[in-house]
């Protein structure tokens, strides 16, 4: 549905233990993208070695770990968040080209995502394909708005949800996963 930036300050309680786990995993990860491979020649750029953002989808850990099971699956290419969410605490829109870490609902980093595209558009402009690309329920956009609505109605209160409200809606590529995709289970 949306996301919620997990930045290690933020998680006061588990500090340096996540600043690790997110560390290790874009150490691993950065190679990916091509970091890494001139180091020995030119020397790293801070952009090679800082980690991108950490985040986890949604505002729950049932959800957190739902979507980004979707994401590792393949289904999951896109995500949506509501502009009103991003200027509250400060940030800008995600814009192409950049990386991000996402985590599972524990904070353990599980995928290196790549913005492909981003648009900013009212709530009741969303496309279908973009809905289809959430990668949620049934895939229909019928769908997306009747989720997105009580979502958002949750995390921002009624008064604040309108279905003109401005909407970030943003395409993705995984660049890396820890795992691959779920087996099928017979």
């Amino acid at each position: 549905m949306t996301d919620e930036l997990v930045e290690p300050a933020e998680h006061a309680a588990e500090g340096p233990v996540d600043d690790l786990r997110i560390a290790a995993f874009w150490q691993a990860a950065r190679g990916h993208v091509g970091f890494g491979k001139m180091d020995q020649v030119l020397g790293g750029s801070t952009e090679d070695v800082l980690a991108p953002p950490a985040w986890s989808f949604g505002d729950n850990p049932a959800l957190a770990d739902q979507l980004l099971t979707l994401v590792l699956d393949g289904r999951k290419t896109a995500t949506s968040t509501a502009l009103v969410e991003l200027t509250d605490v400060g940030l800008e829109t995600p814009r192409v080209g950049e990386l991000s870490i996402v985590t599972d609902s524990a904070g353990e980093p599980r995928a290196l995502l790549r913005t492909t595209q981003v648009d900013v558009v009212p709530f009741d402009q969303v496309s279908a394909e973009h809905a289809a690309a959430e990668g949620e329920d049934d895939l229909t956009l019928e769908s997306w708005q009747a989720q997105h609505e009580t979502y958002w109605r949750r995390v921002l209160g009624d008064d604040r949800f309108s279905t003109t409200m401005d909407v970030v809606t943003e395409r993705f590529e995984l660049i890396y996963p820890t795992t691959g995709p779920t087996p099928a289970v017979d």
